[in-house]
């Protein structure tokens, strides 16, 4: 993997634990990426001082609200974020303070989620904000916003001339498209299409995907698990390992 989101928007993750899956993740040569759970300036400040490589903010709708994002992101004078966190440094092959302050205006990278209907009628001006690096797209939010909910699998053609759009916008700004995909051949999909930044699987996807898989091979047969009940089954275990 390039990259590992975790996810503080939709999971189940706090901030200790947030720190924690990121040196997780760093100390395996993977990028951590943060996706917080709103455009706050403390969030932004909680997830890079922790280590993550770069932020995902969701639910942005202006140029404006980038602009805010960029200020909360970058150290001055690109922007006002503060410093003095410890913890950054070890993530990033152990960089000195001095090396990480100095690199991290250009190494860390800024996502902004387009997933809005306001987001969509503004992604050229939000592309060209600079310190923006990529224009990452929500197929299911974005879906939603615009009257075309993703409810089998398929994604109506007016979702995929949106999509088409914010990927064109960010190409013409000279950023990076990113979308979040469910399985490696739709990844597959959009690498072919010049995507830049793609999700490949989710754990909540995968984990079920899994345990189903091998949970069904272990029943074997509908016919076969059947017979096992009507000879007693588990209900009529005798011992720790049966009788």
């Amino acid at each position: 993997m390039d990259w590992i989101c975790v996810d503080t928007e939709h999971g189940n993750i706090d901030d200790g634990a947030m720190h924690e899956a990121v040196a997780a993740i760093a100390g395996c040569g993977v990028s951590p990426v943060v996706r917080i759970a709103a455009n706050e300036g403390w969030m932004v400040k909680r997830a890079l001082d922790a280590g993550a490589h770069g932020i995902i903010v969701p639910l942005l709708y202006t140029a404006a609200d980038a602009e805010l994002l960029v200020r909360s992101a970058k150290f001055p004078p690109l922007g006002g974020r503060g410093f003095g966190s410890p913890f950054p440094m070890e993530k990033f092959s152990n960089q000195t303070t001095g090396e990480y302050l100095q690199q991290a205006n250009d190494a860390l990278v800024t996502i902004v989620q387009i997933e809005t209907k306001e987001a969509l009628h503004n992604v050229a001006a939000i592309a060209a904000v600079p310190g923006v690096d990529v224009l990452l797209i929500g197929p299911f939010d974005l879906g939603n916003n615009i009257g075309h909910p993703i409810l089998d699998g398929t994604m109506h053609p007016d979702l995929k001339a949106a999509i088409a759009t914010i990927h064109k916008a960010a190409t013409d700004a000279g950023k990076r498209s990113g979308i979040y995909c469910t399985s490696g051949e739709q990844a597959r999909e959009f690498a072919d299409h010049g995507f830049h930044m793609i999700s490949v699987l989710a754990d909540m996807i995968a984990l079920p995907m899994a345990f189903g898989h091998a949970l069904s091979a272990a029943r074997g047969s509908l016919a076969h698990s059947a017979l096992n009940m009507a000879k007693g089954g588990i209900g009529k275990l005798t011992g720790p390992y049966g009788r």
